[in-house]
């Protein structure tokens, strides 16, 4: 019931109702809701701040296109140089003291990821183990040999090398001719190495030294570390390598009379040999290789 009297329903054939304005409502505008209202509200009820538009990081800088030479090839930009390596004060101490004891016997020496590797000369190379056993590293990890020798022919006649694009490469390409040593480096083919440990300072160091490539021999640690004996012994019977004043170099795993040495990169490595066990003179052909044919019977 209205004040001008009862409402009418509506019938058909009248038009839509009249639309009613945003301010004409019943709540006064003072009271509307925050997202009635025309800026928006933060819960304290103040108008909030419009967000400004996002900023690059004051720290960030545009990537430099790489330039255009005069032919319309772009070049690479120069790739920084490599960090200096961080300094290892324990370690860079025992290198200190190691040549001011042995000297020019102490060839090179890499500190690298909390490790350490010293070269030294082959006649000071008992007397190294020695001076480290007298610094504390009193536990010996192990010992053993390396040939540095690459070796193109079982490279290029057992092994597929295969490019980045998938296809097969001409091994003489894939394999070095030039020998490749390690950390520290490395003049000849032939290196012998250990390891020690100082379990007090919790750190170890690899030792190794240059050996000559027609007659490899060193003086032996089997009297510095008793541990060392029968690595030596392996190491000579895998590598020919002589340790000058070890009690008894004999075999451990091989036949007495063999010949040869198995860890050398220049040992055949097929088992099929002319010759009967033990020893290896003549290896036969592979499968595959040109090999005279045999007439059916």
């Amino acid at each position: 019931m209205s004040e001008t009297g009862p409402e009418r329903p509506s019938q058909p054939g009248d038009g839509p109702p009249e639309r009613m304005d945003l301010h004409e409502t019943s709540t006064p505008e003072g009271q509307r809701p925050a997202e009635e209202s025309g800026s928006p509200q933060s819960v304290g009820g103040e108008p909030a701040p419009e967000a400004s538009p996002a900023q690059p990081p004051a720290d960030a800088t545009a990537t430099p296109s790489p330039a255009v030479t005069a032919s319309g090839d772009q070049s690479q930009p120069e790739p920084d140089p490599p960090p200096a390596p961080e300094p290892d004060p324990i370690r860079d101490q025992l290198v200190e003291r190691l040549r001011a004891v042995l000297g020019e016997a102490v060839v090179d020496s890499v500190v690298q990821k909390g490790d350490l590797w010293v070269r030294v000369h082959r006649d000071a190379w008992r007397r190294t183990a020695q001076l480290l056993k007298d610094s504390g590293f009193t536990y010996f990890c192990f010992l053993s040999g390396i040939d540095w020798l690459p070796n193109p022919e079982l490279s290029n006649r057992y092994e597929q090398v295969f490019t980045a694009e998938g296809d097969g490469a001409d091994p003489e390409e894939t394999t070095p001719s030039t020998i490749e040593t390690g950390l520290a480096g490395g003049e000849t083919r032939f290196q012998v190495f250990a390891r020690l440990y100082d379990v007090q300072r919790k750190f170890g160091v690899t030792i190794k030294a240059d050996l000559d490539d027609e007659a490899p021999s060193v003086e032996s640690i089997s009297s510095v570390y008793r541990g060392a004996d029968w690595h030596e012994r392996e190491t000579w019977e895998m590598f020919g390598f002589d340790f000058v004043g070890h009690p008894g170099l004999r075999h451990l795993y091989l036949p007495t009379g063999f010949e040869g040495f198995p860890l050398r990169k220049d040992f055949p490595l097929l088992a099929r040999v002319v010759k009967p066990w033990p020893g290896l003179v003549d290896k036969e052909p592979v499968p595959g290789e040109d090999e005279e044919e045999v007439p059916a019977t």
